[in-house]
């Protein structure tokens, strides 16, 4: 099925998403049985299920103007990132400064390829997680599988 530029389907969503204090982060397109336009949202505190419903109505016929399956069917879907995903922009990383964080390296730090510990700093290219009192690590973006948010159960 051909699709329309995801960009230009994002750049859609972002002008109804942020009257909602809503951030777009990324849009995904499923081919298959089922074809599925899914839009990933964000907002400080948290996205709830009203805010999905909310940015659902308000895109929903604009999306339908922009015919981005070109008349194909598809199924609508507005979703919050989760709280274990993994941080892909610079707003993922600065939001959680001060905040602990999970990192999975490539290869071990002092016999450890799993991290826990506060995220101390990001400038793009480097982050400093602190462990404890007497352990605070710098690494490379380019040694890190992934950062998310610490979720404690």
């Amino acid at each position: 099925m051909k699709i329309k530029p995801v960009e230009e389907i994002k750049s859609l969503c972002d002008k109804y998403a942020a009257p909602l204090g809503l951030a777009v982060d990324s849009v995904e397109f499923k081919q298959g049985k089922n074809p599925a336009l899914t839009v990933f949202i964000d907002k400080d505190g948290g996205v709830s299920l009203d805010d999905c419903e909310k940015l659902h109505n308000a895109i929903f016929e604009p999306l339908d103007e922009l015919d981005p399956t070109f008349g194909a069917a598809y199924t609508l879907n507005v979703s919050s990132l989760g709280a274990d995903r993994p941080f892909k922009t610079e707003r993922d990383f600065l939001s959680h400064i001060g905040k602990k964080v999970e990192v999975k390296l490539y290869a071990a730090v002092k016999g450890k390829k799993f991290i826990e510990g506060e995220l101390i700093s990001y400038d793009g290219e480097h982050i400093v997680v602190k462990m404890d009192e007497k352990n605070t690590f710098s690494f490379d973006l380019k040694s890190v599988v992934k950062v998310n948010e610490y979720i404690d159960f």
